[in-house]
């Protein structure tokens, strides 16, 4: 299975599909707030992980009901909620997939395939257990039910092999030593200029003064690792926020929270101090 997601990675023949579709989402779901509120910016963490436990969660346990007897009603219900509630959650993870670079846009193509199938096959145990054919719901049940089970194994490929949705940036909190590090001399910080500096000699942050406070952020985007430090400042809802020049994620620089997607996470802001006039910081 692992050879085979590898080979989906590299499969360039999906790319006609996989651009076809993602023009379609984009102009489809076109208004700025719309996505945002689908990338989870207002959570402050991705939408579509959260939204897939109602289906799947609904669809496990109409699986156990259908294993006992006397519980039609209740797994003809619980099949019903899971099939309507996979449509949001689609639509959610359809927005985070358009934002994708191309080798992960190929793996969640399949991976929405996986679910497209499912779902399908649900719709119809659905129909099938309302006209009273509740052997032939049940079988379409077990069947939707590994479909989507294939599909969520391609969606934690997609998300802890090949690293989309997650912040690309928290592992360099990892590397950095403990203690605090000298940054620049506070007389030599421009106001409201982004400036980069590194800690441990390959850590990168980005330095914004605004009258006598410094935030200190860590440089690469949470999105996919873009440089925040090339990026620009701009007003938005009255706060000066870092706008990330490769897909257009912002976060407000005096707290790190997006406010404007494809990033669903907040970026990480470091705790400074002043000693001797030099700006200095350390792990938070």
């Amino acid at each position: 299975m692992r050879a085979l997601l590898t080979k989906v990675e590299q499969a360039s023949s999906l790319d006609r599909t996989g651009d076809r579709l993602q023009r379609v989402v984009l102009s489809t779901l076109r208004p700025r707030r719309l996505r945002d509120l689908l990338h989870g910016v207002t959570l402050g963490h991705p939408l579509h992980p959260a939204m897939v436990q109602v289906p799947v969660g609904a669809w496990i346990s109409a699986a156990v009901l259908d294993l006992m007897p006397g519980q039609r009603r209740p797994a003809t219900v619980l099949v019903g909620l899971g099939t309507v509630s996979a449509v949001p959650a689609a639509i959610a993870g359809l927005n985070d997939w358009a934002a994708l670079a191309r080798d992960q846009r190929r793996v969640g193509l399949v991976h929405a395939a996986a679910n497209t199938v499912g779902l399908t096959l649900y719709a119809g145990s659905l129909a099938a257990r309302l006209s009273g054919r509740h052997g032939v719901g049940r079988a379409l049940g077990f069947l939707g039910l590994s479909t989507v089970s294939l599909g969520a194994y391609i969606g934690g490929h997609l998300a802890y092999k090949q690293g989309a949705q997650v912040n690309q940036s928290i592992s360099e909190l990892h590397r950095m030593t403990d203690g605090w590090h000298s940054l620049a001399d506070m007389a030599t910080l421009p106001q409201r200029t982004l400036i980069t500096r590194e800690v441990d000699d390959d850590i990168s942050v980005i330095l914004y003064r605004h009258g006598d406070e410094v935030t200190v952020m860590l440089e690469r985007c949470p999105h996919q690792s873009g440089p925040l430090g090339e990026g620009e400042v701009q007003e938005i809802d009255g706060h000066a926020c870092v706008v990330c020049p490769w897909h257009g994620s912002a976060f407000r620089l005096n707290g790190g929270e997006v406010v404007q997607g494809p990033s669903g996470n907040d970026q990480q802001i470091l705790p400074t101090r002043i000693q001797n006039g030099v700006l200095q910081t350390r792990l938070p």
